[in-house]
Order: C-alpha cells, then structure tokens, then sequence
C-alpha cells in the first residue's frame, strides 16, 4: 500500500518534510478494522508530532501520522462485533499506532462510528477528532448535564477546529448560552454561523466578555494556550466554576488561584481512552454513533472549511502549512 510519512522532523516547506513509499498492507486482529481510507483531515497534533518525533535523529522506517479518517471495513479482525465488511465508518484513531496518512489502516472497533449518511467523506473526515475532544470535556470532563441549561460557557478559540464544534454541541446539544472568541471579521462570522450567541475578541478579554453582559461565566474551555489566558479565566469564572483546556502550557498553571471560588479545572486529552486502553474506551465508540445521528437529523453540522484532492506529499505539505500558520478557520480535508 501507499503511505505518506517522514524519516526526520523537517519544516514544511522542506522537500522530506513528507516522503511517499510503499509497505505490506496490515492484517486485522483482535477487534481491529482493516480500513481502506477515502478521506481525511488535519488537526494541530499532526504538525506538532512531525516537528518533535524526529528532531535529533533519522529514523529507520518512516513515521506515519494523521488522526481523523473516513473509509471502508475491509477486514475485520476475529473478535471484531460492532461492525462488518463494507461498512463506512469514521474515527479519529490512536497517538501510539500508524496514523492515518496511509491507503489502509488498523483501528480499534471500540474506537470507531459509522459514517453519518448525510455527510460526503470529506464532510465526515472532518469532525471525529475535534468533535470527541469537544464532547468529552464538555460532558466528561466538565460534565455538563441537563441542569446546566441556560447556563453561560466560554469558548476560548472559537473559529478553529474544536471551537467550532464545540459552539454547535454546546448551543444545540447542552443548550448553553455561548460567547466564543474571535477577532478577525472573517472567523466572527464564522463563529456566528456555528451558533454563537456573543463574539468577543481575545485581545481584550475581561473587558470584552463585561462588555456583553457577563460580569462572570459559569464555565470556560480553553483551546488555545492556558498560560495567555489563564489571568483572564481566573478573572471571568464564577465561584465554583469549572475551566476545562486542551492546550500544552510552557509554564505552570497556579491552580491556588482557583481555591477561593472553588473552581474546578479540567485536563482534556481525546487519546487518553485509547492510548490507556481504559475500561470505558467503547464512549469514544458511542459518542460518534450519538454525533451521526445528530448530524443526520441537522442538529450540528460539518464544520470542513478547505477541501483538497488527491492522496499525495504536496496536499499534506500545504495541509500542515496552513494549520501552522494559525490562520486556518474550521477544519482542513484531504480526499483521496
């Protein structure tokens, strides 16, 4: 099979930033899926793993990554129940396993949603990544329920990948009342078609979120660096709140600022179930199941925003550019 992947962690814009070579297609085993891929997209950890794997030395075989794809069951390993041959499936799959940057690919069945029928490939390749993220620390982290309708949430980062579905799950799904952050006019409009009732611009925080309405917010998520805005969200959250983050924070976060609210803080990583092999892996399963069935009756939508063709280095090379850049709005999607 044909595989996209690098032997050394180069700038993009160098010529092996990516290399295409051949290797044996895998077998299924266990509760594996052998997947033939027809779509995929890129998220900010496919940049961030080329940039670091590989920093100091040359790797023998090359690395293939990629985390969000859309295909076909070729094969089912034996104790494989949830799905057969032939079925179209989508799944942001496993950090420690070969990514997705490949024609086939094993991944764990609990780990994996049919394909929503209404959504092009494209459409679908889009969303299980950002939208398992975005679920798990609103309903597993944060644990949003039923109560908490009405109730105000903060979207740090609202235009990029996570934000924008998180807008759609919170507004739609938990039935929050969202401000999401964005300050250039093309990303606030999108922020407002995702659902955002207000759109505040990061670089005045506190000020902004008073401004329209909110001496304080009942819950924060951050998805963009917890350090920039970690005096705001002290600020802005209301005594016994919740923040909930996904971003990698260069300097200690001093968690004795939240005592005297009793805030909680809440740590998302959307490989943890996988990577850990927890007891509850098959959620991830279940939450893409819920979210197709959401995304078919038109409660939340894809949120693809830049849609290349082709499986090949130069795709991937202007994909990762384009993320880097820190320019991108929604989501970025490679077809085959």
């Amino acid at each position: 099979m044909k595989a996209i992947g690098f032997k050394k962690s180069l700038p993009v814009i160098e010529e092996e930033s990516f290399i295409t070579f051949q290797t044996e297609k895998p077998t299924a085993k266990g509760r594996d899926l052998l997947v033939r891929i027809t779509a995929i997209s890129v998220n900010p950890v496919d940049y961030k793993v080329r940039q670091n794997s590989a920093k100091d030395k040359v790797l023998e075989q090359p690395k293939v990554i990629g985390w969000d794809a859309v295909g076909e069951v070729e094969e089912t390993g034996p104790e494989v129940s949830l799905f057969q041959k032939g079925d179209v499936v989508y799944y942001a799959g496993d950090l420690n396993r070969s990514g997705s940057n490949a024609e086939y690919q094993l991944v764990d069945e609990r780990i994996v949603g049919r394909k929503p029928e209404n959504l092009t490939p494209a459409q679908a390749a889009a969303m299980p990544l950002t939208l398992l993220t975005a679920w798990e620390i609103l309903f597993d982290r944060i644990r949003i329920n039923e109560r908490d309708k009405g109730k105000s949430l903060l979207i740090i980062g609202g235009a990029g990948g996570v934000g924008s579905i998180a807008i759609q799950i919170a507004k739609k799904v938990a039935g929050l009342t969202v401000l999401a952050t964005a300050s250039r006019p093309e990303s606030v409009e999108w922020c407002r078609r995702q659902g955002a009732d207000f759109v505040v611009n990061h670089q005045n925080l506190v000020q902004e979120v008073q401004q329209a309405g909110f001496n304080q917010v009942d819950f924060i998520v951050d998805f963009v660096d917890v350090n920039q805005y970690w005096d705001a969200m002290v600020t802005l959250i209301k005594p016994q709140g919740h923040i909930g983050s996904i971003s990698d924070p260069v300097e200690n976060v001093n968690l004795r600022q939240l005592k005297g609210k009793s805030v909680s803080f809440h740590w998302e990583l959307m490989f943890t179930r996988s990577m850990f092999q927890t007891q509850d892996i098959i959620r991830q399963h279940h939450i893409l199941t819920e979210a197709a069935a959401l995304f078919e009756n038109g409660t939340i939508n894809s949120t693809i925003n830049e849609h290349l063709t082709g499986f090949s280095t130069e795709n991937l090379k202007q994909a990762h550019a384009l993320l880097e850049s820190g320019k991108t709005i929604g989501k970025i999607v490679i077809e085959y």
